[in-house]
């Protein structure tokens, strides 16, 4: 008998059917346990229909989709400079995969491509490992698709080197051989010891003639919010600032901007410099100096505050850091405290240094040597 009653309890349906036992329980009424019984075993000898594959795997998408989500990310919470970099990745990507599913690229797939990166340098192929990682886990917490063929591949080994500062002499010659309106924007840069893309979004609400200061934003996180700090002009940027200032076009809010040709629009526009790549090369090339970057004068400038003991807790709000650690990156002078440690060493290797006599107690007591 498939059911029955319990007193107290109710009735419940109980059958078994190719070597599988089925039961439900408590039903208050006979008629209800045959129904849900019936229903039971239709379910069993009627299994729904076969899914389609687009219904059997919901979560995937092709590349390219998730590719330009991710782009429209990065470009709402990123700056400018890291949206560029990161469109410049998206293109190789896309050249690579296009046409293919996000479930279809395989971690083969990643490291071969990685390997190829690496060709140019460890530290380009690393960092299109976390381009890549960042992206197909912006896909899995959006539930687009569930797995990520970056996880398990490992970055490849960089050696350590000391970014070149170049020096003062240096950068004199490239100012010589800049036009006016280029030294205005590298002294710019210099002096405020900002990071590129922060003076090209530089308008003329940020700056302050009246007291002496700019106002440069940055953020302190990925994703994050611009954060404003302040920073003091010198006599030089001020100087520099306040002939713009009067020569500025009320139309234009920038204080650095160019005509130039969008591809977008198929027209001249007028706006923000963009990166700018290749305008430092050619200055150092014409000044015969070892080439160098923006974020060189950065570090030139921090490096000098350093060298006349200014405290990293100056140099750190002046650079935008959060991070003490950020910070001591860009000190390259050696400290004066490293300096006298290896005085101490070169005095130790000439014997002027303390060691033990015994006494004729057995203690010993620290003396200098003759």
């Amino acid at each position: 008998m498939s059911t029955y009653s319990i007193k107290g309890k109710g009735w419940r349906y109980d059958f078994t059917l190719a070597g599988q036992r089925y039961t439900e329980a408590w039903f208050p009424t006979k008629r209800k346990a045959k129904d849900a019984e019936a229903a039971k075993r239709k379910e069993i000898n009627e299994p729904p229909p076969q899914e389609s594959l687009e219904t059997q795997n919901p979560t995937d998408m092709e590349f390219l989709e998730l590719a330009n989500r991710r782009l429209d990310h990065v470009k709402a919470r990123n700056s400018h400079q890291h949206y560029q970099d990161y469109r410049s990745m998206v293109r190789r990507w896309v050249q690579r995969w296009k046409g293919l599913y996000c479930n279809q690229i395989t971690p083969e797939m990643i490291e071969e491509f990685v390997l190829d990166r690496a060709k140019v340098s460890h530290y380009t192929a690393n960092k299109e490992i976390r381009s890549l990682r960042a992206t197909f886990n912006f896909g899995k917490k959006k539930k687009l698709f569930t797995f990520n063929p970056v996880e398990g591949i490992d970055f490849l080994p960089e050696d350590g080197k000391t970014r070149y500062v170049p020096p003062p002499e240096d950068i004199d010659k490239v100012m010589a051989e800049a036009d006016q309106d280029t030294q205005d924007y590298l002294w710019t840069i210099r002096d405020t010891m900002a990071r590129v893309n922060e003076i090209n979004q530089l308008t003329w609400d940020d700056v302050n003639l009246k007291s002496e200061h700019v106002v440069l934003y940055t953020r302190k996180k990925k994703g994050s919010h611009l954060t404003p700090r302040s920073v003091p002009m010198t006599d030089r940027l001020y100087k520099v600032l306040s002939r713009r200032y009067s020569e500025m076009d009320p139309n234009k809010p920038w204080v650095f901007w160019h005509t130039y040709w969008s591809s977008k629009t198929g027209k001249k526009c007028e706006g923000p410099y963009g990166r700018r790549k290749r305008l430092m090369d050619g200055l150092c090339k014409k000044a015969g100096v070892r080439c160098f970057q923006f974020h060189a004068l950065r570090h030139s400038a921090a490096s000098l505050m350093e060298s006349r003991n200014i405290p990293i807790g100056s140099i750190q709000r002046i650079l935008g850091h959060s991070s003490r650690m950020t910070t001591e990156i860009y000190l390259h002078q050696i400290a004066q405290a490293d300096r006298h440690a290896i005085k101490v060493l070169e005095q130790s290797d000439s014997g002027d240094f303390l060691t033990h006599e015994s006494h004729t107690d057995g203690k010993s007591s620290l003396t200098q040597s003759p």
